[in-house]
Parts: structure tokens; sequence; C-alpha cells
């Protein structure tokens, strides 16, 4: 396998979830700031993944599979000892699904017009309050728990990354205590230091 990523996007997600469960894997850089975006090895990515953005993750059999949703679950269900999802069909897994959703069209998507540069200044004030409102919500869900359904799980790989964003554009999670000890929690873990490590992403 190879999974194609951008160090720091939200792809780091699916890295996370590599690191977690162990399974061999090349990893390759996309430089997403050129265009055409280009991979570490000179390669426009755009003839690797015509959507243009990351992550995607090619398989041993050349089939190419995108989107951090779909990436997560398949690389969990290589690896089912890990745990990283609910066994199919209980409650936990349709609360597995809500959490993914969650993240990607509240959480994720919510930090869309923060990295916009074209945005105004308007515009990016009302994101901001969207994702504050949001960060309430959490903040309460989390207040109690280490993670967000029991055990760490491909839900919290993906909520830790996008929420990560804040560090990047100085948004403070200290009036949502709950939630800063949870980012603060997941970025502890071995594997998700492993991960980011690996993209460049500490110290």
């Amino acid at each position: 396998m190879k999974l194609f990523y951008a160090p720091g996007a939200c792809s780091l997600s699916s890295h996370i979830v590599l690191s977690e469960v162990g399974l061999p894997c090349e990893l390759e850089a996309v430089d997403l700031r050129v265009q055409p975006h280009r991979t570490a090895g000179g390669v426009d990515y755009g003839t690797i993944n015509p959507k243009g953005y990351v992550p995607a993750l090619q398989l041993d059999d050349g089939t190419l599979l995108t989107e951090c949703v779909a990436i997560a679950l398949y690389l969990a269900d290589q690896a089912p000892q890990h745990q990283l999802v609910p066994p199919h069909g209980t409650p936990d897994y349709y609360r597995l699904l809500e959490w993914l959703d969650f993240t990607a069209t509240e959480i994720h998507k919510g930090f869309s017009p923060l990295w916009n540069p074209a945005a105004g200044a308007e515009e990016k004030a009302g994101a901001q309050q969207r994702l504050e409102r949001r960060f309430g919500w959490l903040d309460g869900q989390l207040a109690g728990k280490e993670y967000l359904l029991g055990g760490f799980g491909i839900a919290d790989a993906y909520l830790f990354t996008v929420l990560n964003w804040t560090n990047y554009l100085k948004l403070s999670l200290d009036a949502w205590p709950a939630l800063k000890a949870y980012v603060e929690r997941v970025a502890a873990r071995p594997a998700v230091q492993s991960a980011m490590s690996a993209e460049g992403l500490l110290g």
C-alpha cells in the first residue's frame, strides 16, 4: 500500500490510523502549494487522484481509495484486533458513523473559510463563531470521557486531526477544558506522535 498525504492536512487522520494498526505502507508526500500538485517523486498528483486532494490510499492491487472516512474504515478492517471500529451492526457502530459524519461536515468543513485567503473578514468571523458553538457542544460530550466511544478509535483520529488545526490558526481551546484535554490526550499517544513526527509536525 501507499498513502499519499500532505503534512498536517486531513490525511493525518489516515496516517494516524495506519500508525495505530502497524500495517506496512509506503508514504509519499504531496505538495498542494504548487499547480499542478506534485508528489515527492515529482509526479503530477492529478494523474494519481483526479480529485486533486489528499488522502489517497493506493492498494496492493493498484486500485485507489480516497476520502478520510473510507480509508480509516478500510485500514481498521484490515487489523480488527486493534478494535478501532466497534463491531458492525452494534449501537456503537452507528454512533461511530454519527461521529465521523459530524466531524466531516461540521468541524472539518467548518474550518474551510479560515484557510481560504479569498474569504473576507466577516465570513471568517462567522465561520469561527460556528466552530466555537460546535466546540462548546463537544466540550460537554467529552466531559468525563477519555475518547469518543470508550477506547481510542478512528473517529478520534479524525476529530483530533481537524481540531489540531487550531494550533496553526492560533485559536485557543482554553474556553473548553474537556476538549483541550482531549486533544492533548490524543496527541500524546505513541502512534499519533509517530505519525506527526513522520510528517515533520513536531518541534
